[in-house]
């Protein structure tokens, strides 16, 4: 039922917006299609109920290294959150094993953010030199955390990540 009242307010809603595309398809076939061939889903907007959205997080997640990567934002009309998809990961808090990249991210899509209401940060500039700063730390493969392949700590990759902007 509950999938049922989603797909009804989606169609109705999307009637206000003719210009778009909207388009509807079950969830093991997306994550097929994701998993063998991603590029038709690299410029769509995905809406789906909260469970549905987490397991094609998590499956995505998995393809590119894990959830220590993956950002995440709510974007509603008048407020946005951003947050790491992973959540609290409390089981290792304090152990200086965790991945501060999705947090990291989601922070850049925070500096990045518009909202419908046309408020932004307008920060690009800075979230362009972070993102490259973070994403060339990984590709350098020194200073990454356990669940990457390393040794590092979460300070030391953070270190890491502001050394590079330093030089930025």
């Amino acid at each position: 039922m509950s999938d049922g009242m989603f797909l009804s307010a989606c169609r109705e809603v999307s009637k206000e917006f003719p210009d778009v595309k909207y388009d509807e398809d079950l969830l093991d076939r997306v994550c097929l299609q994701i998993v063998t061939n991603p590029k038709p889903y690299s410029d769509r907007v995905m809406v789906m109920p909260n469970l549905y959205g987490d397991i094609l997080s998590d499956m995505c997640a998995g393809l590119i290294g894990g959830l220590g990567l993956t950002p995440s934002g709510n974007i509603g009309r008048d407020a946005s959150i951003f947050e790491a998809v992973h959540g609290s990961a409390p089981d290792i808090e304090g152990k200086g094993l965790a991945n501060p990249t999705a947090l990291l991210l989601s922070s850049l899509m925070m500096l990045r953010n518009q909202t419908a209401i046309d408020r932004h940060m307008n920060l690009y500039e800075h979230a362009d030199k972070i993102e490259k700063a973070a994403l060339s730390t990984i590709a350098e493969g020194k200073t990454i955390t356990g669940d990457l392949g390393g040794k590092a700590s979460t300070t030391e990759y953070t270190s890491a990540i502001i050394q590079k902007l330093g030089k930025a």
